[in-house]
């Protein structure tokens, strides 16, 4: 298969995630440098998904109006200057409008690179596109992470990076020639009807909330305040990432072969355990963090995939979608709730208290899925459809996922133009 019709996306994906992944880490550390309190830090963390939740509900009607270069221009210069401005005014009120502002624009940036990847894919290749473009993903977070070592902390150089690096990640998208793709569907948040097609699923996407929401948000503060200097810090958050990264395909095709349910539960309860060895660590041996990290990663990252996959078993094709669309959508609920919670923990008890907060979390999700195996029978494995990767992004996303119907067919869109915002209409 030939890169060359999405290689351009692909590399604006690249520069703006090793940004997004860079400022989601250093605003927490630079916040505890300043002495903000573990609630306003959490606070932080919540703006984002907020942000990120607002983004994906109404972004797709945003593109329409104006169309996806501009669109796209228009939400990545605010997204740099949001950035910037985190150096300018260093409080938390402003920094929790600057970080609701960068999750809306991420939102949207993610919706209009994964339907032009939609576009530019086939039925045969969607599935090799997602998992290119799940790796991408992968490794620019994780690359972002080592950025940490380029400058303090406590100083505006790092979010000079960021900027820069949103900035640029402009420039591949705006020079691209390729058609436009078609408007993007809305999507709607319909809780009752998810619970009623699989309440694991929905308590999965809400575990995967509570307990991811408060990591992002929190664990640079937890493993600063564990002693770790700035450079083991961006360590310990890339092997967490590369703990999800490595582990999830396994999860993913074990639960393809046996209950999905019990393979989520086996995640659950690994991943409580990690926690709890990361919460009792304090001030012990940094390699036993970094493998609990990893193990924590490893298991907790993939229960967002496997409760996409377990929910997806259960419809017909032409519902899976708006299935998966609106499980993101909880899951984007609920982080704006978790990392308030864990940081009011944090600052009721000690910053240990991070990790127990998640393992709770983890418990309760494994025992309610095994109750429901009590309440309905597993899927024979033939009646199941392939696991596929899948990480937090947009809606848009689904439309690469081969488990997907194929996308109706009609008139390709045509090019954009500086002149023409309405040429996104089918």
């Amino acid at each position: 298969m030939s890169l060359a019709p999405v290689a351009a996306l692909l590399l604006s994906v690249f520069i703006l995630l090793v940004g997004n992944g860079l400022q989601g880490t250093v605003l927490p550390i630079r916040a505890n440098i300043e002495g903000f309190s573990a609630l306003g830090i959490g606070g932080i963390g919540a703006a984002y998904y907020l942000g990120f939740t607002i983004g994906c509900i109404a972004g797709p009607v945003a593109i329409k109006r104006v169309g996806h270069i501009r669109a796209f221009a228009a939400l990545a210069a605010i997204a740099a200057a949001s950035s910037m401005l985190h150096a300018l005014m260093v409080s938390p009120f402003p920094w929790y409008v600057f970080r609701c502002l960068t999750g809306v624009c991420f939102a949207g940036l993610y919706m209009i690179i994964e339907s032009w990847l939609n576009e530019r894919s086939t039925n045969e290749t969607r599935g090799r596109v997602l998992s290119i473009y799940q790796i991408v993903n992968l490794t620019a977070i994780t690359g972002g992470q080592f950025l940490l070592n380029a400058a303090d902390p406590a100083g505006f150089e790092l979010f000079a990076i960021v900027t820069v690096l949103i900035a640029l990640g402009l420039v591949p998208v705006a020079l691209t020639t390729a058609t436009a793709p078609r408007p993007i569907q809305q999507t709607r948040l319909r809780i009752g009807w998810l619970y009623g097609i699989s309440p694991v699923a929905v308590l999965g996407c809400i575990a995967v909330g509570l307990a991811n929401g408060a990591f992002w948000g929190l664990a640079p503060v937890h493993a600063r305040l564990n002693g770790l200097p700035v450079s083991e810090i961006a360590v310990f958050m890339a092997v967490t990432i590369i703990g999800g990264a490595i582990l999830q395909f396994p999860l993913g095709r074990l639960s393809d072969h046996y209950d999905r349910r019990y393979v989520l539960i086996a995640a659950c309860l690994l991943c409580a355990l990690a926690g709890l060895g990361l919460a009792m660590l304090g001030d012990g041996s940094h390699s036993l963090m970094l493998a609990m990290a990893f193990l924590f990663g490893g298991f907790a990252f993939p229960i967002y995939a496997l409760s996409i996959a377990h929910a997806n078993d259960l419809v017909e094709p032409g519902d899976r979608v708006n299935v998966s669309s609106g499980l993101l959508l909880v899951f984007g609920l609920s982080a704006v709730v978790g990392p308030v919670i864990a940081s009011a923990v944090m600052e009721m008890t000690s910053y240990q208290s991070l990790f127990i907060f998640t393992a709770v979390v983890h418990v309760i999700t494994a025992a309610f899925a095994y109750y429901r195996t009590t309440r309905r029978k597993a899927l024979a494995a033939s009646e199941r459809d392939g696991f596929v990767m899948a990480n937090v992004s947009s809606p848009a996303v689904f439309g690469i996922d081969p488990r997907m119907p194929e996308p109706p067919s009609g008139r390709p869109a045509e090019p954009e133009t500086d002149g023409d915002a309405e040429q996104d209409r089918p």
